[in-house]
């Protein structure tokens, strides 16, 4: 039998900018939808990434004892569901932690005519769902949602205290430099990804080539495409 495997586009330990608590976040590579203002399209092709196995992504994730959440976006992480369902239970066998994760796909969808044969599993094991497709139009600037048509379902109520702050909260982002690369994480409040952009191309445009820097985005879901 071969072992599950998942394939990451990026990952970050420790942040309080997407979902109640300190959360260390997956953003899995692929996704088939093309949202019109996507904020990581690098993320949107089904290529090759950092292929690694749920378990040792599970320990690398919760390495930080802070650590009380995990959230799930990409991409589209009902693509790689299998793999994120054992990596969420390796996780628990950690630490008992809280799991949001973000989908384009409906939950109707989902439970009728699942993507991926580990769709039930990783719904089973997920605390809050925030599904639908991002919508540029629709982008009103609260909560954790890219835009309003998007819906957060509280699939248990462990988070259900949380339930205004991630619907209708104020948005956060963190910005984290690593070496030469750069990754903004969270749902940008107005005028910050203008900003970070800008920001990236003015260090490149004074940067020679072989060392300007590798950034790329997080963002809430991949529903900011």
């Amino acid at each position: 039998m071969t072992a599950t495997v998942l394939n990451v586009a990026a990952t970050h330990i420790g942040t309080e900018a997407l979902g109640p608590g300190v959360r260390s976040v997956v953003w899995v590579q692929g996704c088939p939808f093309h949202c019109a203002g996507c904020i990581a399209p690098d993320w949107i092709p089904d290529r090759p990434a950092r292929h690694v196995a749920p378990g040792a992504l599970a320990a690398e994730l919760l390495a930080d004892p802070r650590v009380t959440g995990l959230t799930l976006s990409g991409g589209e992480p009902m693509q790689q569901a299998g793999g994120l369902a054992e990596l969420v239970c390796q996780a628990r066998l950690i630490r008992d932690v809280s799991v949001i994760c973000f989908s384009g796909h409906r939950l109707e969808h989902l439970l009728t005519r699942p993507p991926s044969p580990g769709v039930p599993d990783l719904l089973a094991a997920v605390d809050v769902l925030i599904d639908g497709t991002y919508v540029a139009a629709l982008n009103d600037g609260r909560g954790l949602r890219g835009s309003s048509n998007q819906r957060i379902h509280h699939l248990t109520d462990r988070l259900a205290v949380h339930g205004h702050e991630l619907a209708q909260g104020p948005r956060t982002a963190e910005i984290a430099v690593t070496g030469r690369e750069a990754l903004l994480i969270g749902v940008p409040p107005t005028g910050l990804l203008t900003a970070f952009d800008s920001a990236v191309d003015a260090v490149r445009a004074s940067t020679p080539p072989r060392t300007s820097p590798r950034t790329s985005r997080g963002r809430k879901h991949h529903h900011e495409r």
